[in-house]
């Protein structure tokens, strides 16, 4: 059949669910067991989507079943409309984290997860049902929601995407951290000792350069980066061996402030403020466990640790 003459009243919708399994399991054997089908009424199926979109969609490799290009098109559109039709049939779940069982799959990176999982875990962990897959999380994954892979996501930048739907979490801004007894600053950074001493950049794509560059960019000036890193956690035990500086989120900052031995200087330029967001689906706007889950978020930042000003570079 021709796909420009396709039109809905000829899909039986199973056939999705079908598709939908073989390219998540790579075998008829596994799609089947998944869908509670016999083998050979999956192998029916796939025949039948073989016909409909004109395109083998699956085809034989050394692990199994192979998408093709064409398939791998349809996975997230299919994953999506499935979610969606699932969301809108059913009906509203009841929700009582006593006595529910329920995984949620939460997507942040390293830092953000250090900050708020602790003050957002104590609480939610008292729930004997109700357990958290994190994993980790970039803003370019968005789509990671979109298709049901993740329930919620925290992020410092949320692009604006069609169907996302998002609340600022807090706002937060940016301070330089030594090691303490660092040979050259004293009781301040001065703006000549930031632009001469060697820096951490923490980039988690390994891409680019950060906003503090784009900043200076601005200035006409620059800054050496002796060390690109992904990891926002080991940044500060690196600095805390070395004479490099460290520009970080405040509030992580000072949680290794103590710990590490290090301090903290107010920038000696503009850096602004960003905010941390938790992004999810508009599919889980009115869902109840979903909507506690937002709830506990905001609350765990109401117990996690407030950040507070630095020496002042103008002191």
């Amino acid at each position: 059949m021709s796909t420009d003459e396709l039109h809905l009243a000829d899909i039986n919708l199973n056939l999705l669910v079908a598709l939908d399994a073989l390219l998540d399991e790579g075998s008829v054997t596994g799609a089947a067991r998944r869908t509670g089908v016999t083998q050979s009424a999956m192998s029916h199926s796939l025949r039948q989507l073989r016909e409909l979109v004109g395109d083998p969609l699956l085809v034989r490799g050394a692990g199994g079943l192979v998408p093709t290009p064409r398939a791998e098109s349809l996975r997230r559109p299919i994953r999506r409309a499935l979610l969606d039709l699932q969301h809108a049939l059913r009906d509203p779940p009841s929700f009582d984290p006593a006595v529910t069982t329920r995984c949620f799959r939460i997507g942040t990176g390293d830092s953000i997860a250090y900050t708020l999982l602790p003050a957002l875990l104590g609480e939610c962990t008292r729930h004997p049902g109700i357990d958290f897959d994190v994993v980790p999380f970039l803003p370019s994954e968005m789509e990671r929601l979109e298709v049901g892979e993740l329930d919620l996501g925290l992020s410092a930048y949320v692009p604006p995407l069609p169907g996302l739907r998002s609340a600022t979490l807090f706002t937060d801004d940016f301070v330089c951290v030594v090691r303490r007894g660092h040979p050259t600053i004293r009781k301040r950074l001065t703006l000549r000792q930031f632009l001469r001493l060697p820096h951490v950049l923490i980039s988690p794509t390994g891409e680019g350069l950060g906003p503090v560059d784009a900043r200076l960019r601005e200035r006409g000036e620059s800054r050496r980066i002796a060390l690109r890193i992904r990891y926002f956690l080991a940044a500060p035990l690196v600095v805390s061996r070395t004479d490099l500086v460290l520009t970080a989120p405040r509030r992580l900052a000072q949680q290794f402030e103590d710990l590490l031995g290090l301090e903290l200087h107010e920038a000696p330029v503009e850096l602004g403020t960003f905010s941390l967001d938790m992004v999810w689906h508009e599919r889980y706007d009115a869902d109840p466990g979903h909507r506690w889950l937002r709830q506990r978020a905001r609350a765990a930042v109401e117990t996690s640790p407030r950040a507070t000003p630095a020496s002042n570079p103008f002191d």
